[in-house]
């Protein structure tokens, strides 16, 4: 199916097979309770629109990378998103040790800190990023806190929504470490604030996946301004081979590197380099570190 979009707010000029579904769908929402779903959708709709129309919102996202799929994932349960209430069921489940952290793939934990360290490396040092404080968003129990910033900052701070992975990092995981972590700042990044002006690197892993587009651009836009001079911004994640795929079963958004790419570039940032992991299995999704500031 093809289409020719102009414009991502409703000026668009879709073809005729676009219309078509784009009609089917509005008929469905018909028989839906108005309220629930004119600006979001119901967890049944969920279903629907990944079997018919994902498809759809594919293509809008390899053309115009930042379509918003706010409201695609978008219905408030007990006080949540569907779409982040999801993802903090699921990690509720996730054990805090390593295993937990890695899934089924925990023989690959030392592969991913050696590279991990090797790209950081390469933006620390005289007239490059300081090594005073670094903060983990998404950090689970701190494994790249332990392995990858407590051996080169004096002190790190740990984002992460799930207590009981702080907790386990600052009473067992982290041990002498824990004394120079600052803060712990148990919070939702859709709702984090960084404060202003404080982080010669900010380090976002395997999290980036479970913020709709919107909401990531948003949160980079707030890290930015939490740099120091000379700060930088180191992104790694998984992504998509083409176009980008939604897990509904833990929330994520796995997007290729070019979809990636273009929400940094909106957010006002400028990607200073970009390099795959190496040594990973080949049936794990590509990972991608990115450095912006």
């Amino acid at each position: 199916m093809e289409f020719s979009i102009t414009d991502i707010d409703g000026d668009s000029s879709p073809n005729f097979e676009f219309k078509g579904a784009h009609q089917a769908f509005k008929d469905r929402w018909k028989e839906t309770d108005a309220t629930m779903c004119r600006h979001s959708m119901s967890f049944h709709l969920h279903h629907t629109l990944r079997n018919e129309f994902f498809a759809s919102y594919l293509y809008l996202l390899e053309q115009i990378p930042l379509v918003k799929l706010y409201p695609v994932t978008c219905e408030y349960i007990e006080g949540e998103k569907q779409f982040y209430y999801r993802a903090q069921q699921f990690y509720e489940d996730v054990p805090a040790s390593e295993e937990g952290m890695m899934g089924d793939f925990v023989e690959i934990s030392n592969i991913d800190l050696e590279g991990s360290r090797k790209f950081l490396n390469r933006f620390v040092g005289p007239g490059q990023a300081g090594t005073n404080c670094a903060l983990d968003c998404g950090s689970g129990i701190g494994r790249v806190t332990k392995g990858v910033l407590l051996p080169l900052f004096e002190r790190v701070e740990m984002a992460d929504m799930m207590e009981h992975f702080l907790l386990h990092a600052h009473e067992e995981y982290l041990g002498d470490g824990a004394d120079r972590i600052e803060t712990y700042y148990c919070y939702n990044l859709q709702e984090f604030t960084p404060p202003l002006k404080k982080y010669d690197v900010i380090w976002i892993q395997w999290v980036a996946c479970h913020l709709v587009d919107k909401d990531l651009m948003n949160f980079l836009m707030r890290c930015k301004k939490s740099l120091r001079p000379n700060g930088v911004i180191i992104m790694k994640d998984n992504m998509a081979r083409q176009g980008c795929k939604l897990d509904p079963i833990d929330s994520s958004i796995i997007r290729h590197l070019d979809i990636m790419r273009d929400i940094i570039f909106k957010a006002g940032l400028e990607v200073l380099a970009v390099e795959k992991q190496q040594g990973f299995p080949e049936i794990i999704v590509p990972v991608w570190m990115v450095a912006m500031k």
